[in-house]
């Protein structure tokens, strides 16, 4: 399901958290957009929000990179993830399940 959120996730080698945006969501996993080079096989820790009300909520999730396609833009380079989940709370799972349902815009 075509979406647009902004995430925010961190790498286990990186003390850093940076940002990026979902564009795609699944059950299963996320298609995301990011500025930085991460190798495939790398696991993210990522904090996906979303709009709820007229608040701001959020869920994580752990997710392993498994294909990347590099793009080369007029404002500079930009690369797109496909990522798998690997590790999500029962919690986080319900509210992403509502997401992609369209239930909290």
């Amino acid at each position: 399901m075509y979406v647009d959120l902004p995430l925010q996730y961190q790498a286990k080698y990186d003390p850093h958290a940076r940002g990026g945006l979902v564009v795609n969501a699944s059950e299963t996993g996320l298609l995301i957009y990011s500025t930085k080079d991460i190798p495939i096989g790398t696991r993210l820790k990522i904090d996906i929000l979303f709009p709820k009300g007229y608040e701001l909520a959020d869920f994580e999730v752990v997710a392993e990179i498994i294909w990347k396609k590099l793009n080369v833009e007029k404002d500079g380079k930009r690369y797109q993830y496909g990522l798998k989940f690997i590790q999500m709370l029962e919690e986080d799972h319900l509210k992403l399940k509502q997401v992609l349902r369209g239930r909290f815009k």
